[in-house]
């Protein structure tokens, strides 16, 4: 046990017999010490030896990032190992940073005063969301298939991104992502009173 120089606490839990982590033991008794104070905690994969410890405690620091910006108000949990995809991933991303790159990568599509930007926000989070498909986005928001096309040639003006190209795509989708709050309601995200691995 011990304490980084951000203050932060840290301590390096032997596995039980059964291979299973000993914070599911001890964090419940953490929390629960001061249950009016939100206490968040992350953990790291097991170390083999000495030489994995810096890697184990990388990745507890990110998952703690991630249960700071999960579920701020809530004392939680977060295991390394749950953060499977992109939408996890970047809940460990500082909030500051989360925000510029979606700033940066969607630029005037986030302009709120701007109506034809909303239209253009919500068309492109559609899109995506229906795997690129023109017909199914001109479905869902009723439109017609060619006013998805002029929509879409919009968004790469103004965005500089080609969206017929999965990297492209897929930066899109991480601004996306970046552009609001992680909802407080991820299941991935334990409670202070669920088990811990």
């Amino acid at each position: 046990m011990g304490r980084l120089p951000d203050g932060t606490a840290f301590a390096v839990v032997p596995e039980t017999a059964d291979g299973a982590g000993g914070s599911a033991e001890f964090w419940p008794l953490v929390a629960g010490c001061e249950p009016s104070v939100p206490l968040h905690g992350g953990i790291g994969s097991a170390a083999d030896g000495p030489q994995d410890l810096n890697g184990a405690l990388s990745e507890a620091r990110y998952a703690l990032a991630s249960a700071r910006a999960t579920v701020p108000d809530s004392s939680s949990v977060v295991d390394s190992s749950s953060l499977t995809g992109l939408d996890t991933l970047l809940t460990g991303i500082p909030a500051e940073v989360r925000t510029a790159h979606s700033s940066t990568v969607l630029g005037p599509l986030l302009d709120t005063r701007n109506a034809s930007a909303a239209a253009l926000l919500k068309t492109l989070e559609t899109f995506l969301a229906h795997d690129g498909s023109w017909a199914r986005t001109a479905e869902v928001l009723h439109l017609h298939v060619n006013t998805v096309h002029y929509r879409i040639q919009r968004i790469e003006h103004f965005t500089g991104r080609d969206l017929s190209r999965l990297y492209d795509r897929l930066d899109l989708w991480a601004a996306l992502l970046c552009r609001t709050p992680s909802a407080t309601s991820d299941p991935r995200a334990r409670s202070s009173t669920s088990p811990a691995r």
